[in-house]
């Protein structure tokens, strides 16, 4: 087990070194296939579809176009409470529509590891909006629900350790007070080693109380 927790961590830092972002050895190994948590497709398909609805919310769609989307893909349940009661309100503040903005990043690492999107290219740009709400809209629910296939365990935490790194230099250079290093961008990181710390189940954290810890 040891041997494929380092094995993984390698393989990250030969990507970072590749890109020129800055690195600590010392920064652990994170969780092999046997400790961490899969979910289930049905369960990432569901999530996947939340985030989706929030982020289309926060971007400004209007709000009876929400509300009959909500009915029509049955996914009321599928909320935590912070993002009901966002999807709910009528009249949210700019400040939560720009958080529920950035959903998308989150439900484009789902959708790699539902493999509706082929690829997950490294975090300096934004995800494709458009592409990846057409992909929900195309399939429906059940089309989603069906057509589902959640990657190998070990894709996701191949993803999920270089994330890792890739946070650890982004936070390390906003507290020496420098831009994200290589042409990282910040949002897109924090984003998505949310999402994947989700995907492996990082110390059974329900996803409203996610952490990302670098």
């Amino acid at each position: 087990m040891l041997l494929e927790a380092q094995a993984r961590k390698s393989r990250s830092i030969a990507v970072l070194q590749a890109e020129a972002v800055p690195y600590i050895d010392h920064l652990p190994a994170i969780e092999t296939e046997t400790e961490s948590h899969r979910r289930t497709a049905k369960e990432v398909a569901l999530r996947a579809m939340a985030l989706c609805f929030v982020a289309v919310k926060g971007e400004g769609l209007d709000q009876s176009i929400i509300d009959y989307l909500v009915t029509q893909y049955a996914i009321a349940d599928s909320f935590t409470p912070k993002e009901r009661h966002f999807i709910r309100d009528p009249f949210p503040t700019q400040q939560d529509r720009i958080q529920f903005c950035w959903r998308y990043e989150s439900y484009w690492v789902l959708l790699w590891a539902l493999n509706f999107i082929k690829v997950l290219r490294r975090p300096d740009h934004l995800c494709d909006v458009p592409r990846s709400v057409s992909i929900l809209r195309d399939l429906g629910r059940d089309g989603c629900l069906a057509s589902a296939r959640l990657r190998p365990q070990a894709d996701i935490l191949d993803a999920a350790d270089l994330i890792y790194r890739y946070d650890w230099a982004v936070v390390e250079a906003r507290i020496k007070g420098q831009v994200a290093p290589a042409g990282l961008d910040a949002g897109v990181v924090l984003e998505r080693h949310y999402a994947l710390n989700w995907l492996i189940g990082y110390r059974d954290q329900a996803w409203y109380d996610i952490s990302t810890d670098t």
